[in-house]
């Protein structure tokens, strides 16, 4: 890829370039640090779709780090409720009152990385966006474009970054980051690429072997395990029990409806169960059975039933919870 294709990439950005509530256009002033960091935390494993709205909720709720380093970890726990991969929001608790700490966001991406919860790409990917740093910004996005430019089947990390560093241009390398991502995102995707549309076509080898589907080589996900637990359903005066999962954890922190441990043995439905709920997590599949009981179970409190949306229950429970309201409406209607 020769200098020339970066400022055909740049320019098919500046054209094209999609309109984020957390990004600033093309040439001019970079965005708020803070912006960035968020969003690209909330974007790791999520789509821009899911995101954006959310996006919109939290930074009108805590505007800056340091309202969001001064909030208490339940309410962002309950905001973040939904978007899965409940580290993440952990991490984000912990890293802005690093920031805050430190009188504000590091400007290389180096220093960013020693935050809670950053990583190479969204150092790299700060730094670059924010504070103009020329840092190789490498997600899964880029690193097809980069294997398909170069024909390359089961490219290194290594590999991809150095690719990546060599193409980034010293003045423009936060548009540069971003226009990577958008033409990895919308049309050198992993299916049915829009080479048509590329502005990158002609100097993709991938493309000049009909093959660009063919890189990189996607690897065959292992099969996740199934695991089975149960959640106790506990109702009473119109509210009901809800607990707090343990700070670490899947779902660590999060609100939760009682019950069982997970485990790797199914066990045998009972006859008043209202129903079961599968849900996929990155390592293991479960399958969550709910069940109505009479008596609480553990420490919690008792959330009205007609203000669970504002209980900031994880999709598991959410979902959960839609189960047993059903039932529930089932048996009271052929009563």
């Amino acid at each position: 890829m020769t200098a020339n294709a970066a400022t055909r990439l740049l320019q098919h950005y500046v054209d094209n370039f999609r309109r984020l509530p957390w990004r600033s256009g093309p040439g001019e002033a970079p965005p708020d640090p803070y912006r960035v960091w968020l969003s690209e935390v909330m974007l790791q494993q999520t789509t821009v779709a899911a995101v954006a709205p959310r996006f919109e909720r939290f930074v009108a709720r805590w505007p800056t780090v340091e309202a969001l380093a001064a909030a208490p970890d339940f309410d962002v726990l309950s905001e973040w409720a939904g978007l899965g991969y409940y580290a993440r929001a952990r991490n984000l608790i912990a890293c802005a009152r690093e920031v805050v700490r430190r009188g504000g966001f590091p400007r290389t991406a180096a220093e960013l990385r020693t935050l809670p919860g950053l990583g190479d790409y969204t150092s790299a990917a700060i730094a670059a966006i924010a504070f103009g740093e020329p840092a190789p910004v490498v997600d899964t996005n880029v690193r097809r474009v980069i294997a398909r430019l170069h024909a390359l089947a089961e490219p290194s990390a290594a590999e991809v970054t150095g690719l990546v560093a060599a193409l980034t241009p010293a003045d423009r390398p936060g548009d540069f980051a971003q226009a990577m991502m958008d033409l990895g995102a919308t049309i050198c995707r992993p299916k049915a690429p829009l080479c048509s549309a590329c502005p990158l076509a002609i100097d993709c080898a991938a493309r000049a072997l009909g093959t660009p589907e063919a890189y990189p080589v996607r690897r065959a996900k292992p099969l996740r395990p199934l695991r089975h637990g149960t959640a106790w359903w506990i109702e009473r005066n119109g509210a009901v029990r809800l607990v707090r999962r343990p700070a670490k954890g899947l779902l660590g922190g999060m609100a939760a409806l009682p019950g069982s441990d997970w485990g790797e043995q199914p066990q045998p439905l009972s006859a008043g169960a209202f129903g079961t709920v599968r849900h996929v997590f990155t390592h293991f599949a479960l399958d969550l059975r709910i069940e109505p009981r009479l008596g609480p179970e553990g420490e919690g409190w008792w959330q009205p039933l007609d203000s669970l949306d504002d209980a900031g229950l994880p999709t598991l429970y959410r979902r959960a919870v839609r189960v047993a309201l059903d039932a529930c409406r089932q048996a009271r209607a052929a009563a």
